[in-house]
């Protein structure tokens, strides 16, 4: 470990983190509220500890390797998992321990949606706005901001980057320099978010709850500023607006940056991944639509916005509710959160395995079928008209088979604290897929599990968000030895 670059790297990015804690004391001071006190001493207190570790090394210019780049990004979320539970804990009401702060705190950053915190519509509305703001910059990763200042002090970012961008693809840029694809990204996650904002004021939300639920709606996260989530507006149109805009927050960045950048639509109905997602979410929809309206659970006018809308939420990991779809009739519960598993496509805010994945599975499954009665045969798997390297073949059926594993073993020592069958699977499923949503005992939320479940399930979020692998391979004895 190299702390002459580490540290200075992680100094920089808490001090960005610092400024987080802004908006909310602004917040505090319109609505006069006593918690500009404690955002004034968490943004000194990140400020500080965020210099003492920049100026000592300030002045190296050593190259960030690829070890490096796994080491920062997996501190980072730990250190900034920490540091952003310090308003959870301080604030005066209610009192949290300091498994539910870092619980919360974990769960916004790695847009997961889970929550320990009930009574929402009577807590401050500073305290609300920084845990919505929480989720929006872990939505498109503040390590991928940062990339576009780190040049700047002399440090390389392309590693950062790399480990921090989701899909099986890790190596394609946006521009020619990775200080130019950050700030694409950066800018056009900003403007869908400003155009959400919008969207949801003209449909007659306030602005402060536009704003927070642009939020979370962008950055795919699900918190809400209402204990009944998005059902607390009860308006056919702001789920019509929501649901569309998760859709949106679902596909690749880099097709809606090529779209934005060419003035054309074609690169959505060209792109295969875009294609198979938005044909499951409808298939999907129109089964749970059906299954709604004929077990009379509700009239066609509703079954048709809830069926839809929260099929949407869940395929996208964004956990929305605007209904109890825990109690939904049949099957219709557990389908919703196998689909969690496939998430939205790389590339997105989105959680689970991602559809590119699914997509090369199913496909190499196709392949091995073929084998079996041309065995002399060579096969090839494409992507639209692009053969896909075996190599990436390879690294999909690691990534599906760790995926798997870990979501059974983590399921068992959920099971182990006491967790029953139910509460276990869909905890798991869906802090692994940063989903948030759950059934059994958390299916109201996650305040009433065991303090070891909490912990488990975090380290399940994190996994989620890094992808498992970036994680994981800081286990490895191999990735310690020079």
């Amino acid at each position: 470990m190299n702390l002459s670059v580490i540290s200075p790297i992680l100094g920089i990015l808490l001090m960005l983190f610092s400024l987080s804690n802004l908006p909310p004391i602004a917040v505090a001071l319109i609505y006069g509220e006593v918690e500009v006190e404690l955002f004034v001493y968490t943004f000194l207190l990140n400020l500080m500890i965020g210099l003492l570790m920049w100026l000592p090394f300030r002045r190296s210019r050593k190259e960030l390797r690829n070890r490096d780049g796994f080491l920062i990004t997996v501190l980072f979320w730990v250190v900034l998992g920490a540091v952003g539970a310090l308003p959870f804990l301080l604030m005066h009401s209610p009192e949290l321990s300091i498994t539910d702060a870092f619980f919360e705190s974990i769960s916004g950053l790695t847009t997961t949606g889970a929550t320990i915190l009930t009574g929402l519509d009577h807590l401050p509305r500073s305290i609300l706005f920084y845990r919505q703001q929480l989720q929006w910059l872990g939505g498109m990763g503040i390590i991928v901001l940062a990339v576009a200042i780190l040049p700047m002090l002399g440090i390389g970012g392309m590693q950062l980057y790399r480990t921090e961008t989701p899909g099986p693809i890790k190596d394609t840029k946006l521009t020619p320099r990775i200080t130019e694809t950050a700030k694409a990204l950066w800018y056009l996650y900003l403007s869908l978010t400003i155009i959400c904002a919008v969207a949801y004021w003209l449909a007659d939300m306030s602005i402060y709850d536009a704003i927070s639920h642009s939020f979370s709606t962008i950055a795919i996260g699900g918190f809400s500023t209402y204990d009944a989530s998005i059902g607390h507006f009860d308006s056919y149109l702001i789920n019509l607006i929501t649901t569309l805009l998760m859709l949106l927050a679902g596909i690749n960045f880099a097709l809606h940056f090529l779209a934005w950048r060419t003035k054309s639509l074609r690169y959505y109905f060209q792109d295969p991944e875009v294609k198979t997602y938005l044909g499951i979410l409808g298939a999907v929809s129109m089964i749970a639509i059906a299954v709604l309206y004929y077990t009379h659970s509700y009239g066609m006018a509703d079954a048709i916005s809830f069926g839809l809308f929260e099929v949407v939420s869940v395929a996208t990991t964004t956990g929305y509710a605007t209904t109890g779809f825990s109690c939904w009739p049949t099957f219709l519960p557990m389908l919703l959160f196998m689909l969690s598993f496939m998430g939205g496509c790389a590339g997105s805010t989105a959680g689970g395995m991602k559809v590119i994945r699914v997509i090369l599975i199913f496909k190499q499954g196709v392949r091995e079928l073929r084998r079996l009665v041309h065995p002399s045969a060579v096969f090839t798997i494409k992507l639209g008209n692009k053969k896909v390297d075996n190599r990436i073949g390879d690294a999909v059926w690691g990534f599906f088979a760790a995926y798997i594993f870990l979501a059974g073993l983590l399921f068992l020592m959920l099971m182990a604290t006491g967790l029953d069958i139910t509460t276990a699977f869909s905890t798991v499923s869906s802090s692994l897929n940063n989903l948030g949503p759950a059934l059994g005992e958390a299916a109201a939320n996650y305040q009433s599990l065991p303090d070891t479940a909490k912990w488990i399930l975090s380290f399940a979020m994190l996994l989620g968000r890094l992808e498992i692998f970036t994680l994981l391979i800081l286990f490895t004895p191999t990735f310690w030895r020079y």
